[in-house]
């Protein structure tokens, strides 16, 4: 999936994308190393012609009158067909220009760029420029400015003292010159060794170049760096998502040991971590262009996440397409090191992601947090006010009847159906959570009974429905599940419990383990083998399970954490009534897999998760100390995960409220969500130092959240075989 969620910000990439395939830019940066810069110019007035260089500028000066996102998806696209040209530099400066289209020096560049005939090199950061008491003269080096030989005019930017950091501040603005390039006193040295080929970089010397007026911007501080990180994350997006097309595209058609190598696992684990890292890259730089009309601090904050993110994953997805192709990726007529470089260089600009974790670290420890902004569309303030007022009975009801006055409000599982729900599409389920939050309620988790009856409700008898939905609602219900097995993990189509047909029903033989609750649950799902002749997958039945019966025994397992959650559960001639079979006899792995049609919508919040708070908490007290740079390194990098998690969860949610189906973010986030939060506990517990080891009840907290969360790259599909799915049913590798 590329950035853009709406049909236009699709078609467009979708465009873009064909014209930079015919025009073969790969073949352009080869040419331009032996015939020099102006050959990466060759398709530049095909982009202005295109409206690409106008989309964010006002109508009113020749542009489309867009957004920075619909540019973001434009580099995006530019980016994974290796676009050239000084496209990144002035659509900076497009973008910082648009922000600013009172002052003169607007209102006479941007109609200038929109046509193409103003093209802008970019330095990254402001340089410690001489600026005369007047203004009216500039002297200095500014070391490093992209797309220095292919420009027409240079953006550059006057430091008044050193360099502020990665979060910046140097005052309350910062002074960034418009110098048109034929200026006197302006020389140039082109870099002959920069790592990007398919750019230029160089330094620019100014020796008392007259300014005037119309050519100075005042600009918020590191506003011009965040608008360069917005669009370099977009880029790092199309670059990575360039990588692992290219990647599957060859891991599908190439052969050795006489099978296509996309069938071997190492092959496939590979390409489905380059899916992880290319959804969290699109995501980031999404929210980091969404984030323009925000506070300063928010675009700071997404900015920094989107280019952490996205930078560092563009560099590895590229390596390991190179690892995917073999030799002929290490040759230099393939194009894969022509994206590497890019990456490369692009994460140089910015001086690196190490940086940008810092200023988040910074800016998280500040009370900085970034919520998704998802609008709801027309006509939802009107149904919000029907939801508030029954929120509000809710509200004033005892805390022992809530729960039974949400479940007759429909608002405890709003999208099931009526009259254990609302039916309630995504809109109106956010608008609910929203209300509920707001009014300090929240809901009672159903625990495996979110599981177990959604599938009696898609697929059980009317009197089955009855009998256990509202009970399972109300909490008079708790349930267990009876999957796993021993020889039956991540592999459940080869589980061996036996139900054998007896006179009313059937008796129930095996062993089943992991199972959460046991001693506490009511009712089990079961799924047991009711005909051993057919494929693993079409004997198996789906069975309400009473725990009570005779003939259950329940043995505790004692987990890493010390608790004992888990349990064993024997089955020896268990008794199980026809009216407890939920389905047909021999369908239960479609049931297995069940979900209902109106699926559950969330929006997710501003909480980084309790680790990473706890992290944060931890780190505050010595923020300031030298040596705790390097734990600031780490927990700026928790924080752009967790933030990454969020904003995966957050384009799923567009989706559905637009109408579409789940794109590849919903099964990444999982993906994404259980590294994250692995790495996020231990990391946690590792700040705590050796104080650790005391017992302290926060080292206890902590310790608890590293060990429970070992279970979560297992439980419900292990990440190995989760990625065997990815591999498999989104990239469409072939089957092991």
């Amino acid at each position: 999936m590329t950035m853009g969620l709406s049909e236009e910000q699709a078609a467009l990439a979708s465009s873009l994308a064909a014209w930079a395939a015919d025009r073969e830019f790969a073949e352009v940066v080869r040419r331009a190393e032996s015939e020099g810069p102006a050959a990466l110019l060759e398709a530049w007035h095909d982009l202005a012609d295109l409206g690409i260089l106008g989309i964010g500028a006002p109508e009113s000066l020749g542009g489309a009158g867009g957004t920075l996102l619909d540019l973001a998806c434009a580099l995006e696209a530019a980016a994974a067909g290796l676009v050239t040209g000084p496209l990144l530099s002035t659509a900076t400066a497009a973008a910082l220009l648009s922000e600013h289209v009172e002052t003169t020096v607007a209102k006479r560049v941007l109609p200038a760029i929109c046509d193409g005939s103003v093209r802008v090199g970019l330095a990254a950061r402001p340089a410690p420029l001489t600026v005369t008491d007047d203004g009216a003269t500039l002297s200095g080096t500014v070391p490093v400015v992209l797309d220095v030989a292919t420009a027409t005019h240079l953006l550059l930017g006057a430091a008044d003292g050193p360099d502020a950091g990665p979060v910046g501040g140097r005052g309350d603005v910062e002074t960034w010159f418009l110098v048109p390039l034929d200026t006197d006193g302006v020389s140039l040295e082109v870099s002959e060794s920069g790592p990007d080929l398919s750019r230029t970089v160089g330094a620019v010397r100014l020796s008392d170049v007259s300014v005037t007026s119309d050519e100075r911007l005042e600009v918020q501080p590191v506003r011009v760096r965040d608008l360069l990180l917005v669009l370099a994350a977009a880029e790092a997006s199309g670059t990575a998502r360039w990588a692992l097309r290219t990647a599957v595209e060859y891991a599908g058609v190439r052969e050795q040991f006489g099978r296509k190598i996309g069938s071997f696992q190492a092959v496939k684990h590979l390409c489905a971590q380059m899916l992880e890292r290319s959804e969290s890259a699109t995501a980031v730089a999404w929210d980091a262009a969404s984030a323009h009309e925000a506070a300063p601090r928010q675009l700071g904050f997404a900015a920094a996440v989107g280019g952490a993110v996205a930078l560092d994953a563009a560099v590895e997805n590229v390596k390991d397409c190179i690892q995917v192709l073999g030799g002929i990726g290490f040759t230099w007529e393939h194009e894969a090191h022509l994206h590497l470089r890019r990456a490369l260089s692009t994460r140089q600009l910015v001086g690196g992601t190490d940086r940008l974790r810092l200023g988040i670290a910074t800016l998280a420890l500040d009370g900085v947090r970034r919520r998704p902004n998802i609008s709801l569309g027309e006509g939802a303030e009107q149904l919000r006010q029907s939801i508030r007022a029954e929120v509000r009975r809710v509200a004033e009801a005892h805390d022992d009847a809530r729960r039974t006055a949400l479940v007759e409000a429909g608002l405890l599982t709003p999208h099931w159906p009526q009259p254990y729900g609302r039916g309630a599409d995504p809109r109106e389920q956010l608008v609910i959570d929203e209300e509920l939050a707001a009014a300090g309620i929240s809901r009672p988790d159903l625990g495996v009974g979110a599981w177990a009856a959604p599938t009696i409700l898609g697929h059980g008898t009317d009197s089955q429905k009855k009998r256990f939905l509202t009970a399972t609602l109300r909490g008079d219900i708790v349930w267990c599940q009876l999957f796993s097995e021993p020889g039956a993990g991540s592999d459940l189509a080869s589980l061996r419990t036996k139900a054998e047909r007896v006179d009313d029903g059937w008796s129930l033989t095996g062993q089943k383990v992991w199972t959460s609750l046991a001693k506490e649950a009511h009712w089990g799902i079961c799924l047991a083998r009711t005909n051993a002749e057919a494929p693993p997958h079409k004997g198996i039945t789906y069975f309400l399970v009473d725990m009570r019966s005779p003939g259950i025994e329940i043995r505790p397992l004692r987990e890493i954490t010390g608790e004992a959650v888990f349990n064993e559960v024997f089955l020896d001639g268990v008794m199980v009534p026809d009216d407890c079979v939920v389905g047909e006899v021999d369908g239960g792995w479609k049931l297995a897999r069940t979900t209902l049609a109106n699926e559950r919508v969330a929006m997710s919040g501003s909480s980084l998760g309790v680790s990473v708070e706890r992290a944060l908490q931890t780190v505050r007290p010595r923020r300031d100390e030298p040596a705790a740079a390097a734990e600031l390194l780490r927990v700026g990098g928790a924080v752009a995960d967790a933030v990454t998690v969020t904003m995966l969860g957050a384009r799923a949610t567009l989706r559905a409220l637009a109408g579409q189906g789940p794109g590849a973010e919903s099964s990444v986030q999982k993906l994404v969500g259980v590294r994250h939060r692995q790495e996020a506990a231990e990391l946690t517990y590792d700040l705590l130092g050796p104080e650790a080891l005391v017992g302290t009840p926060e080292a206890e907290e902590a310790l608890h959240e590293l060990l429970l969360t070992r279970c979560l790259s297992i439980a419900g599909g292990t990440t190995q075989i989760l990625r065997n799915v990815a591999g498999e049913r989104i990239l469409g590798l072939p089957r092991s």
